[in-house]
């Protein structure tokens, strides 16, 4: 009996932040969940960040996590970016494709985190292992594309009936992610089996560049001012001017 990859060995991290900058914003907390077959019992692990900074009332009110709390319980950033850079190393070394919903954004801030903190990379630690990202909100945009509706975490779950019981948790949404590609892979079988993770990786680089095309010409049309950025599954340094 053949296993297909999506049965197999997953990994999934998360972060959760101070707002939705990418270049700006801070990590307060993140999550790896690794599960070696689907329905096996996944193996957690958690980091609790006290960034240094304040935390937006309206981040707050998303993810609960307050400055006092973060202040008496978090680590400071630079030993926890360490961790995370090496943890998602070992995960690619191991060969475990690594889910992340969004990643553009996740895998984005962490890299400047490193840079930040330890004045180094996500593709530093990286170099010497293989990184296949699978995106759950890239490849349902890809292989459903005619869907109404908005593709945030919850909608997946709820388009796959996949259970999400504390939203906004990072090891929850990283779980919930990664029972979410599975689902999808399951449901679109028949596109999917005979593609790698490697392959994967390659398509939706293609794919999400295609769909943020689409996105900035709805934009365009309807004089909305904001830029996608069409680079996936890591967005480039930004360049200051000298």
């Amino acid at each position: 009996m053949t296993t297909h990859w999506y049965d197999g060995p997953l990994a999934a991290f998360d972060t959760e932040t101070t707002g939705v900058d990418v270049e700006e914003d801070r990590i307060v907390s993140a999550a790896l969940v690794v599960q070696d077959t689907a329905g096996a019992r996944p193996r957690v692990t958690r980091w609790l960040v006290n960034p240094g900074v304040p935390v937006p009332a309206a981040a707050t009110a998303v993810h609960g996590l307050t400055d006092e709390h973060l202040q008496r319980n978090g680590r400071w950033p630079a030993p926890v970016m360490e961790e995370l850079g090496r943890a998602l190393a070992e995960q690619c070394a191991a060969g475990r494709p690594l889910v992340v919903m969004n990643a553009p954004f996740d895998l984005t801030i962490l890299d400047r985190e490193l840079r930040r903190h330890r004045a180094s990379s996500l593709g530093r630690y990286l170099e010497n292992a293989s990184l296949s990202v699978l995106d759950p909100r890239v490849l349902d945009k890809h292989l459903d594309r005619y869907r109404k509706g908005r593709r945030t975490l919850t909608d997946l779950c709820a388009q796959y009936s996949v259970e999400l019981d504390d939203a906004h948790d990072a090891a929850a949404d990283a779980k919930a992610a990664l029972d979410v590609v599975r689902a999808v892979a399951r449901r679109f079988t028949s596109r999917l089996e005979r593609l790698s993770p490697a392959e994967l990786h390659t398509l939706q680089a293609v794919w999400h560049a295609a769909q943020a095309r689409g996105l900035q010409a709805w934009f365009t049309r309807n004089g909305t001012p904001e830029t996608v950025d069409p680079a996936w599954p890591l967005r480039p340094e930004m360049r200051t001017a000298a």
